[in-house]
């Protein structure tokens, strides 16, 4: 019966420690294939956003629609994010100085993940509108959804699914 704990034991220090690994280090992973990993919300971003204007009814269909057979492996369940995902991304940190997204505008976002400009749309809507969230002043608010000036789409999906 010995042999079988000793077993289970180095299986288990085996496993923490293999986990571990993922969580001491960075909180994100990029998977090289156009995604990035969210260890501490379990989340897999896509990499950039949609790299121009659009409405949200249009960044609703592009995460479900387009963006997932622009990737080299295909994901299920792609989505807009919540607002509350995308306030995770913001960085607080007054020492970061972010970039500088294509269209101009210092944004304050993971490393990571590159947007082509900083006012993101959320999948959590009020009637006509939507919640955008703003990586240049780590704020947020609503907008009609028929408005695509500077919006951009990023995609989120949870890494528990398929």
């Amino acid at each position: 019966m010995r042999p079988y704990r000793a077993f289970f034991l180095l299986m288990l220090l085996f496993s923490l420690a293999s986990q571990q690994s993922a969580f001491a280090g960075e909180r994100f992973t990029d998977n090289g294939n156009g995604t990035i990993t969210d260890h501490q919300l379990g989340l897999m971003w896509a990499a950039t956003d949609n790299q121009g204007n659009i409405t949200w009814k249009q960044a609703d269909k592009w995460v479900r629609f387009t963006f997932p057979y622009s990737l080299p492996i295909q994901y299920q369940n792609w989505r807009l994010p919540t607002l509350q995902e995308l306030r995770s991304l913001y960085v607080k940190d007054p020492d970061y100085r972010g970039y500088e997204a294509d269209c101009g505008q210092q944004l304050r976002i993971v490393s990571r993940i590159h947007l082509s400009c900083g006012f993101v749309w959320s999948g959590d809507q009020k009637g006509i509108s939507a919640y955008v969230f703003n990586f240049r002043r780590g704020t947020f608010y609503t907008d009609r959804k028929v408005h695509n000036k500077g919006y951009r789409a990023l995609a989120v999906r949870n890494i528990t699914e398929k």
